[in-house]
């Protein structure tokens, strides 16, 4: 099933396109970057059930795509840190591209998984998960009572089910 663009959506494209673009730019660096933004963009205009046209497009538009560019620069920080991580290992144990590009490509797909949840909640349930820890020493590394930590694993443990199953 594809979406057509309603009239106001390609007026709202054609006024603002290039406006976006270079918003996207200067805070990015990367015209390649932006254009995929800016993209994502009018993708989600299009996605959304309220489709008028807003009486502040600029306002409406840099939004949509400051959303977009966090998560952008979030998973961007997350696989620098993992390539930063790779390259201080000895090449002896360096992994093949393909495992490199699987590697990444999980990173992604989890970042994007717990999108949406508190820095705490976030890091409980990586501390529990990747690291093995127990409650008690998620609960002193984040300052928190160890029956919040629980609330807090529970609570991802709904997101990314939801975020998993849903739809």
């Amino acid at each position: 099933m594809s979406v057509s663009p309603s009239p106001t959506v390609a007026e709202l494209y054609h006024a603002h396109r290039g406006w976006l673009l270079n918003w996207l730019r200067r805070r990015l660096g990367c015209p390649h970057d932006a254009g995929d933004l800016a993209q994502d963009t009018f993708v989600r205009v299009l996605l959304r059930a309220d489709r008028d046209h807003p009486r502040e497009p600029r306002a409406y538009l840099a939004t949509l795509a400051h959303g977009l560019l966090v998560d952008h620069l979030r998973r961007r920080d997350l696989e620098r840190a993992y390539l930063a991580e790779l390259a201080a290992r000895p090449e002896a144990v360096q992994p093949s591209a393909e495992d490199l590009a699987i590697a990444v490509d999980t990173l992604r797909a989890i970042d994007r998984l717990l999108d949406g949840l508190a820095p705490k909640v976030r890091a409980a349930y990586l501390y529990s998960r990747l690291d093995g820890l127990a409650h008690a020493e998620i609960a002193a590394l984040l300052g928190v009572s160890v029956s919040r930590v629980r609330q807090y694993l529970s609570t991802a443990a709904r997101h990314c089910y939801a975020q998993r199953y849903a739809g």
